[in-house]
This record gives structure tokens, C-alpha cells and sequence, in this order.
């Protein structure tokens, strides 16, 4: 089972569902998890869309910064059939004195957390005491720890992977067009120049049990396109031995997701 864990939908950004299920079906992916995209408090249209179409489509939330009752939005969204909630390391909600609070809540009311960030946030003591501080919540890393295309020394990239000493973390894992230059000329074959360590480094924090592929589409579309992100993955040295590139491509996911 290939379970792309990071993809957008929607009406007033981005794609329209049917867009992304064209790219999953060409590329032979069985099941995602929606990610609502930043701005976007009214997640009913990924509600809608997902429930349309049986157990492929886990739905990640997004609530209102300035919600008069933010954990309280958060449990009606539980009952309504979340699996998840985007939260940035310095969230802040007004309703809240400590926006702790949101992350301890969503793992008593069985939510994941799909974290946004930059490596930066994600080396901050702030974020690694909140993953302290809510160890019963699930708490995933998107896109690599947003390392994006860095040079070496990868300072806070390092610091931000030793998130992975928590048990209740773990970390997707993009295409490669979103840590490698894009190469000047385009041939035939699908082809990254000089791709940097950043996978194994990742490999070598968290194991391969703990990452999961996400796409990003459609941004990826922009890069080097949905079906690639995948190949990228499945294809890279770094998940080479044994079942590692199954862990990465959906069990992970399967585990962390509920799928």
C-alpha cells in the first residue's frame, strides 16, 4: 500500500480533489491525508470530498487563530472525522495562554499533528518542549523539517532532527525538488544532479519505521511533478535495504495514520 501523506485540495486554493486523485491514480497510490493549506480555517470542503470516497482520504485540519474556543473547535472536528491537526511550532491561538494546551488536546482526543515549519522552529527549544509536554500526541514533521535546498553545514537541520529522541515523532519526506536545485538541462530520464545527504541524515535520526513520503502536490507540480516526487523516494539509496522503502512509501503511514 503507497500512502501519500502530505497533499492539498480545494476550492479557493490550489487543486480541485479530482485533480489530485488523476495524479494518485496515474502514479498508483492508494490513499492520502489532506492537508488543509494555511489561511484555510473552513475545512468542510476536505470533509466533504474525503467522505465521497470511503477510507482513502485521511483529513488534517486547520482552526482559526482568533477562535473564541479553539479546543473546543478541535473536539467537534474529532467527532466530525478528523484525523489530524496543522500546527506551526509558535502557533499561537488568543483564546489561549499557552498554545501547548491545543497539541496536549489533540492527543487526548486521538489527533495527530502535522507540524509546518522551518528547520529553524524545528531546532527550538520551544518546539522540542512541547513534544516534551504532550507525549501521548502524535506528532508528524512536514517536509523534512522544512530544510528546503541548504548547503552544508546543516546546523539547524541537525538540531531539528534530534526531535526524532522523542518516541512520539516522526517526519515526511518530499520529493527531491524540494532539497535539490532544479538541473539546467532536462533529460529524458528523471534525474537529480549533486542531491545532498539529507535523507540519510534523516534515516540515520529516525529510522525508516518513522518517515513517511508526502508529495506536496500540487506545488510539486511545479518542481518535478507528483509521479516523481514518488520515484524519487521509492528510488533513493538511502531506503535501499530491506523493507525500508515500504516503511517510507505507507506503512509508516499506515501505523501513524490509521489507514
Amino acid at each position: 500500500m503507497i500512502i501519500d501523506t502530505h497533499c492539498h485540495a480545494g476550492q479557493n486554493w490550489f487543486q480541485p480533489i479530482e485533480s489530485l486523485e488523476f495524479e494518485m491514480d496515474r502514479a498508483g497510490v492508494d490513499a492520502a491525508v489532506l492537508i488543509q493549506h494555511g489561511g484555510t480555517y473552513d475545512n468542510d470542503y476536505l470533509f466533504d470530498e474525503a467522505a465521497k470516497r470511503g477510507d482513502r482520504f485521511k483529513v488534517v485540519v486547520m482552526i482559526d487563530p482568533d477562535d473564541p474556543d479553539p479546543l473546543g473547535a478541535l473536539e467537534q472536528l474529532a467527532e466530525k472525522g478528523a484525523a489530524g491537526i496543522r500546527l506551526a511550532p509558535d502557533s499561537e491561538f488568543s483564546a489561549l495562554s499557552s498554545a501547548t494546551d491545543i497539541w496536549r488536546k489533540a492527543g487526548e482526543v486521538g489527533l495527530v499533528v502535522s507540524s509546518l515549519g522551518d528547520d529553524k522552529r524545528f531546532a527550538s527549544t520551544r518546539f522540542k518542549k512541547i513534544i516534551d509536554d504532550c507525549p501521548e500526541t502524535q506528532i508528524v514533521i512536514e517536509h523534512l523539517a522544512g530544510v528546503g535546498i541548504a548547503k552544508s553545514p546543516y546546523t539547524d537541520y541537525e538540531s531539528a532532527l534530534e526531535c526524532a529522541e522523542r518516541p512520539n515523532t516522526t517526519i515526511k519526506v518530499p520529493g527531491l525538488g524540494e532539497i535539490t536545485p532544479r538541473p539546467p538541462i532536462l533529460v529524458p530520464e528523471f534525474r537529480f544532479d549533486n542531491v545532498p545527504p539529507l535523507f540519510e541524515m534523516a534515516y540515520e535520526a529516525f529510522g525508516a519505521d518513522r518517515m513517511m513520503w508526502g508529495s506536496d502536490y500540487p506545488p510539486s507540480a511545479g518542481r518535478e511533478g507528483y509521479l516523481s516526487t514518488l520515484d524519487g523516494v521509492r528510488n533513493h539509496p538511502a531506503f535501499a535495504a530491506g523493507n525500508d522503502a515500504d516503511w517510507v512509501l505507507g506503512k509508516t503511514a499506515a501505523r501513524v495514520w490509521g489507514f
